[in-house]
């Protein structure tokens, strides 16, 4: 199935079923936000990898305007849904600021292992006590998946976006453990990688892709 979406291009991956506070700025994106919150319809956030627009990304939806400045300005809520591949980049859409895309959606298989959630779970724990911080999961673990899981693995954005690629859950498992058993021994000396496991829930100020200077 394709399907044509409105794009919000950006330096992040985000994964389906996380929810993401964003501050909104552009005038492009002031109304692409404005014209999906209205009509309860979703955008996508395909990932900017190393300045390029890359072929994934994750259908999203509009769950709340938190703040609505007088210059247009907005604070919002979304929430990731599921997956999505570029199969056309629509550099400007008809009568909008905005960009589109032609998507398809891959078949997922979420079909997880308990035993190898478990051994991730016990290596985010051991990660963030030798980093000595403080994280606390969205679920209970046994409810947890690999998509709640990754961001606290203090993944480079290229590894979150090969995460992004992976359609089974268990290879999405095994990702994170392969990816712990390599960090765990330098964990404690990594500031880098305690700053981007600390960094979540506020409102992210961030600029999308501009495909006029692409």
């Amino acid at each position: 199935m394709t399907n044509f979406i409105p794009i919000f291009p950006l330096a992040i991956v985000v994964y389906p079923g996380e929810r993401l506070n964003l501050h909104i700025f552009e005038p492009r994106y002031k109304q692409l936000i404005a014209e999906c919150h209205a009509g309860t319809k979703p955008f996508g956030i395909p990932s900017v990898i190393r300045n390029r627009v890359a072929e994934l990304g994750t259908l999203v939806r509009v769950d709340e305007v938190v703040k609505q400045y007088e210059n247009g300005e907005m604070d919002i809520r979304v929430s990731g849904i599921r997956v999505f591949r570029i199969l056309e980049t629509i550099a400007l859409v008809p009568d909008k600021l905005y960009s589109g895309a032609i998507v398809s959606y891959p078949e997922d298989d979420p079909q997880g292992n308990g035993m190898l959630r478990q051994k991730v779970i016990g290596g985010l724990k051991e990660l963030h006590r030798l980093m000595q911080i403080s994280k606390e999961f969205p679920r209970r673990e046994d409810e947890l998946n690999s998509y709640d899981l990754a961001h606290l693995a203090g993944l480079s954005l290229e590894e979150e976006y090969e995460l992004l690629g992976l359609h089974l859950e268990l290879q999405r498992l095994e990702y994170l453990r392969r990816h712990l058993k390599k960090v765990l021994p330098m964990a404690a000396g990594l500031e880098n990688l305690r700053e981007k496991v600390k960094l979540n829930g506020h409102f992210r100020n961030l600029t999308g892709f501009d495909f006029s200077k692409d």
